[in-house]
């Protein structure tokens, strides 16, 4: 039987990362990232909590040049952690999987038109056409490959991704929240996205798990989001902790959180970050 660490008065800060501490365009701000490197050099653990794939997280890690010991990917469907040997390269440290077909198979006849993409744990990203504010995971991404939709189906995923670009952003999350599948929605750019991840696994579950493997008290826990697929985590830091969410999100998102800072575009978490 594992025995949690000793509570330590060290604080765990996830960040996520699309309009959360990354623009539209790519953009990180220096002000965000001066911030996120002055939590991190004073022992908090500051890492990310985000859709994005182990891949992009490691990059988007590398460039805010931070070394969390976890970060969590796929929505809660993969959490890293860093190996203590001498690369200091990162690991998987949890895994969730299940078979999309049936819930691909209730989207298709929904949204005939959307696009369709299925990541795996070993980060192969298949997808039936090129998903808008996505290029990182596709595109010149040598782990992902465009396929006909029937070859989504059968395999074991991490999570299902799923956008509607012409399809309207209330009408795609009333579509989605008719379906009852158990899903995280939210928006890059003008784009709605759906992502599907294994039944009960969130951002929230993954970051217990790194909260408990930390030791970090619940009271320690913050959180900054802007996105539907955010709403677990704030709730869940917001329970004991704190849960920020940024000026732009949707009114359900800033609801579920503790406390609504400035937006992207005014270095929201920039501004939450300088009050810890």
């Amino acid at each position: 039987m594992a025995i949690a660490p000793a509570p330590s008065r060290r604080r765990l800060v996830a960040l996520d990362v699309d309009g959360t501490i990354m623009h539209d365009d790519g953009r990180i701000s220096a002000a965000v990232v001066e911030q996120i490197r002055r939590i991190a050099a004073g022992g908090d653990e500051i890492t990310l909590a985000t859709g994005r794939p182990v891949a992009s997280v490691v990059g988007i890690l590398d460039r805010l040049g931070i070394t969390p010991e976890y970060a969590v990917c796929c929505n809660g469907a993969i959490t890293i952690r860093r190996d203590a040997s001498a690369d200091g390269n990162y690991r998987k440290d949890s895994v969730a999987t299940y078979d999309p077909t049936d819930a691909l198979h209730t989207l298709r006849a929904c949204l005939p038109d959307a696009l369709y993409a299925v990541e795996d744990e070993h980060g192969t990203f298949l997808y039936t056409e090129a998903l808008p504010g996505l290029a990182g995971e596709t595109g010149a991404d040598p782990n992902a490959r465009r396929v006909r939709f029937e070859e989504l189906l059968g395999g074991q995923a991490t999570r299902v991704v799923v956008a509607a670009p012409e399809t309207g952003t209330e009408e795609f999350f009333a579509i989605m929240a008719g379906l009852g599948l158990d899903h995280a929605a939210y928006s890059i750019g003008r784009t709605s996205y759906l992502d599907l991840a294994p039944q009960g696994v969130n951002k929230a579950t993954a970051l217990e798990h790194v909260r408990h493997r930390l030791g970090v008290e619940p009271s320690g826990v913050v959180v900054f989001g802007d996105g539907r697929n955010d709403i677990e985590m704030l709730r869940w830091a917001g329970a004991s902790g704190h849960g920020f969410a940024l000026g732009q999100a949707p009114g359900d998102v800033r609801a579920a959180a503790s406390a609504v800072l400035p937006s992207i575009h005014d270095d929201g978490v920039a501004a939450g970050l300088a009050r810890l």
